[in-house]
């Protein structure tokens, strides 16, 4: 499934950039990464959930796991609500020709548009708690389903647009935006009225004292989820700011194709977040340390394999867009070094998740939060895209040291303090 919704996705780009332009899928990178920060303020409750219903799946205690996500979907529920409200009144006040540095769209157009994407990301976000629901019961496979179907969707219906109408960032925002909910509230239903029918929210089984079990691990995800809110996310905006829409676009192409490899990774790693929470409460300490040890040899594979896309990436873009946009090798490089960084990281972060052992990682993201602003203003006023990607890698650099630490002391039994907290 996941290999599916790659191919769409790349698909996807030649199509889109031959809709519109540079500047307008530019544009739309940058729009939707601004926006996207919204979606991800949950408080760090469906990641609360996914570790909360994990242990009562564990457990076998069906009537503990429909008391969570009842009062997870409630409590989302509300606060996306009121979200979209304030988004709508804030909206007309905002300027997004000055936001995203462009004057191609006219300032109305792009506020229809800003809200177009916000309110679908947020319902996107509020719906995709199935697919935390299908994680916590270690099947991912079925929740990978739901992103190719949505690009399918999508795919089709922006095939058409090609036919029947001009370049429009308005029709391209509907269709993108609106596709993969539709799927996922297709999902909700058909699961909840099938697999999941004992875990049906319900309103009598919403719980005040189990919102608090939820928000005090699920705070925790919140906050450091909002660091990679800034590392990431951000990084569309400040390029769009130091550099130009056509710069924006490069780096998301040279970026969305590397990442194939660390997404292949990611298809391998995506079971584990819940199989080493299972593997924590029955206390399976050596089924651990097998499979840390599997990880990083199969890293070593994945980093090799990043390597080769980097040196046969002129003939991939070649291929993948011809010449409809201008990639240096150096960007490709740069952007190499940052996911061969995030390739080491990644098993140990899933452990560490699957563990909920978050404290130390707070501090880590808070030592970040503190000079990742000025760092990627100061390096990136300089350098441009290319300072602001060195910030993000050396940021990360303790996590190589301090996340695997953690882990070997935990799965040998030997963590306390901090590294246990």
């Amino acid at each position: 499934m996941k290999g599916i919704s790659l191919v769409v996705g790349l698909i996807l780009v030649p199509l889109i950039l031959g809709y519109l332009d540079a500047e307008r899928y530019g544009i739309w990178l940058t729009l939707s990464s601004i926006l996207a920060w919204f979606s991800f303020f949950d408080i760090g409750l469906g990641n609360g959930l996914r570790n909360r219903l994990t242990e009562a799946i564990a457990l076998k205690d069906n009537k503990l796991a429909k008391t969570y996500v009842s009062t997870t979907y409630a409590i989302l529920g509300s606060f996306f609500l009121v979200l979209i409200f304030l988004f709508i009144l804030l909206n007309q006040f905002l300027d997004w020709q000055i936001i995203l540095n462009t004057k191609t769209i006219e300032k109305g157009e792009l506020s229809i548009i800003a809200l177009i994407i916000f309110i679908f990301f947020i319902l996107s976000f509020f719906f995709k708690l199935i697919g935390t629901i299908l994680m916590a019961d270690q099947r991912p496979a079925i929740n990978s389903f739901f992103n190719p179907i949505g690009n399918l969707i999508a795919l089709v219906i922006i095939y058409i647009l090609t036919k029947i109408t001009s370049g429009s960032l308005l029709l391209l925002s509907l269709v993108l935006s609106s596709s993969p909910v539709l799927v996922l509230i297709v999902a909700n239903f058909y699961f909840f009225y099938k697999d999941y029918k004992n875990y049906k929210p319900e309103f009598k089984c919403i719980s005040l004292k189990k919102s608090r079990d939820l928000f005090a691990l699920g705070f925790r995800f919140f906050y450091i989820q909002l660091g990679s809110i800034l590392f990431f996310s951000t990084a569309n905006f400040f390029i769009a700011q130091f550099s130009n829409q056509e710069t924006v676009a490069a780096y998301n192409v040279a970026y969305n194709y590397l990442f194939l490899v660390n997404m292949m990774y990611a298809i391998i790693l995506s079971p584990y977040w819940s199989a080493v929470k299972d593997a924590y409460v029955r206390k399976d300490f050596v089924w651990l340390k097998k499979q840390i040890a599997k990880l990083n040899k199969i890293s070593i594979v994945m980093i090799i394999l990043l390597i080769l896309a980097l040196i046969f990436s002129p003939i991939a873009y070649e291929f993948w867009i011809g010449k409809k946009l201008t990639i240096q090798f150096s960007l490709s490089f740069i952007i190499t070094i940052f996911l061969i960084e995030q390739i080491i990281i990644a098993p140990y972060t899933a452990f560490i998740n699957g563990f909920g052992r978050l404290k130390l990682n707070i501090y880590l993201q808070t030592f970040g939060i503190i000079i990742y602003l000025p760092m990627s203003y100061f390096f990136g006023s300089l350098w441009g895209v290319y300072g602001i990607v060195s910030s993000i890698i050396v940021l990360h650099f303790p996590w190589l040291f301090i996340e695997p630490i953690q882990v070997y002391k935990i799965i040998n039994q030997k963590a306390s303090g901090i590294w246990n907290e």
